[in-house]
């Protein structure tokens, strides 16, 4: 499919930016698969995970999986979005495993997201915003965002990596993505928001061109 080809074709590039002895974050998605069955060609000191997932590529291939806190130094993180603007500011979460993508984005000194062509957008939300809440805090969160104009829906059998929930915010029209991550965030029961825009990626690979 032309679509996977442009997913591979991303995650081999990606290959560019990860040095041996070195290392490295890794998200989570369908993208970021063939990043990892890639990385099998690098001698890398080891990865940081962010879910069970990766880690479990990871592990066939014969790759040490660390924790973040065995790491002090982390050059670079690569991962997926399911939304990236001109302004390399993404909506991630799809596969569910936002908290640990952020966390780890934060403590990376460069993100790099790869991409396949379709999911360049011109204004984030027409990918549904997802956000991970405590559970017992669920319908409350709901309330809220009902009251700012989204349409959340519970991800129904779904519980996180970190025994969360998620819901998948519909009509959202994010021109603000910073603002609204930031006022997002202040709802008690939310977790992680799915917005990576107070820290954007660092350069953004849609197949295997550099074009954000």
């Amino acid at each position: 499919m032309a679509r996977d080809d442009d997913k591979r074709r991303a995650g081999r590039a990606a290959l560019r930016f990860v040095d041996d002895n070195t290392i490295v974050g890794v998200g989570t998605g369908s993208t970021v698969a063939f990043f990892i069955e890639a990385l099998g060609e690098r001698r890398v000191a080891g990865a940081v995970s962010s879910s069970e997932r990766s880690t479990k590529l990871l592990v066939e291939l014969g790759i040490r999986v660390l924790d973040l806190n065995e790491v002090t130094d982390l050059p670079v993180y690569i991962d997926g979005a399911d939304e990236c603007d001109g302004k390399r500011m993404l909506i991630k979460g799809g596969g569910g495993g936002i908290t640990r993508e952020k966390i780890i984005a934060a403590a990376a000194k460069r993100f790099i997201c790869i991409i396949d062509p379709a999911k360049r957008v011109d204004v984030l939300g027409a990918f549904p915003l997802p956000i991970e809440v405590i559970p017992m805090a669920r319908a409350q969160v709901s309330r809220e965002l009902v009251a700012r104009g989204g349409r959340p829906v519970w991800r129904e059998g779904f519980v996180t990596d970190n025994g969360c929930h998620i819901l998948d915010v519909h009509d959202l029209r994010i021109t603000d993505p910073v603002g609204m991550e930031r006022e997002l965030n202040q709802i008690v029961g939310i977790v992680t928001v799915g917005l990576f825009a107070q820290r954007p990626a660092d350069l953004v690979l849609v197949g295997d061109a550099i074009t954000l």
